[in-house]
């Protein structure tokens, strides 16, 4: 199969990326973050979610963050914002959300320690919300974690992660994005999850979500680009992790994704130099290097050449 002439990234770095920082990140921060994202060419930046400030602090000042994002939108930008039950759907539509994500997984013990629920359960949980979305004309989004791997039960059936994608579509989501959330995936690995998942759900309504602990994200987005995928979700300098699974590291950078498409000749309309100095910025306010090894090459570079 011929690779995509052109590739969706979805920027998830203010909210995948920031909610498990341990310091409190000012709303400010956040609304400049988003803005500068979307002036670097970046068409889809997730803003916050919409969950209790008791499980998730950093995300307590979500109506903010998302009502100034809104009130300085760029055209045809899209701001989602995650929403795992009803409640959190209808302070998102207070606030003015056009699009919203639900958080599923294909990994019984993973859903158990994330949401304290069964995979049937949680699913059932986003019928609500995605039936008063569609009352409401909101885009959802669905999320596959897991889809490789499981940091309790290790290997997952690709046919595990096609049910949870199928519900998930038949609900009215427009797109699943799966997730390698502990990074465990390989190429083929990830080709034959997506064979089978392709079988039930349209290789159009999906998106890759890949975590780069082993160093294989790269690798994994290239081995779904083969298989028809032209959407992938990404994080500006590497940021985020997930706090249920030990030792994973955060979402692959958006810059080295955009160097890879790049060099494949794919059409992201995202400026890179922009989104390296954005990366330098965000990471150094978190007082740190940024993860990404494009960012931390390219920045060497210049310094270089001052």
């Amino acid at each position: 199969m011929a690779l995509p002439k052109s590739v969706r990234i979805v920027e998830v770095g203010p909210r995948d990326g920031l909610q498990n920082e341990k310091q409190l990140v000012p709303a400010d921060i956040k609304v400049e973050l988003i803005g500068r994202l979307a002036d670097a060419g970046l068409m889809a930046v997730e803003a916050t979610s919409f969950v209790s400030p008791k499980w998730v602090p950093q995300m307590g000042d979500n109506a903010e963050v998302l009502t100034r994002v809104l009130a300085a939108r760029r055209p045809g930008v899209a701001y989602p914002v995650l929403t795992p039950n009803l409640k959190g759907f209808e302070a998102a539509l207070a606030a003015g959300a056009e699009e919203v994500a639900v958080f599923g997984a294909a990994s019984e013990s993973f859903s158990q320690k994330n949401i304290n629920c069964s995979i049937a359960e949680s699913l059932e949980r986003f019928r609500p919300v995605t039936e008063a979305a569609q009352q409401a004309g909101v885009r959802v989004r669905g999320y596959v974690s897991c889809v490789v791997g499981c940091p309790y039960e290790g290997a997952i059936a690709p046919a595990a992660v096609a049910r949870v994608a199928q519900t998930l579509l038949d609900m009215g989501c427009y797109e699943i994005s799966l997730g390698d959330t502990v990074g465990v995936g390989t190429p083929l690995a990830v080709q034959r999850m997506l064979d089978t998942v392709i079988e039930r759900v349209p290789v159009e309504r999906l998106a890759g979500h890949y975590h780069d602990t082993y160093g294989m994200a790269a690798a994994n987005i290239f081995a779904s680009l083969q298989r028809g995928v032209a959407v992938f979700d990404a994080s500006v300098g590497g940021l985020g992790g997930c706090p249920y699974a030990a030792g994973a590291s955060g979402n692959v950078a958006t810059e080295d994704v955009v160097w890879l498409l790049n060099g494949l000749g794919i059409e992201t309309g995202i400026d890179l130099d922009k989104l390296v100095d954005i990366a330098a910025w965000i990471s150094a306010g978190l007082n740190r290097q940024a993860a990404s090894r494009v960012a931390r090459a390219l920045l060497a570079t210049r310094s270089a050449q001052a």
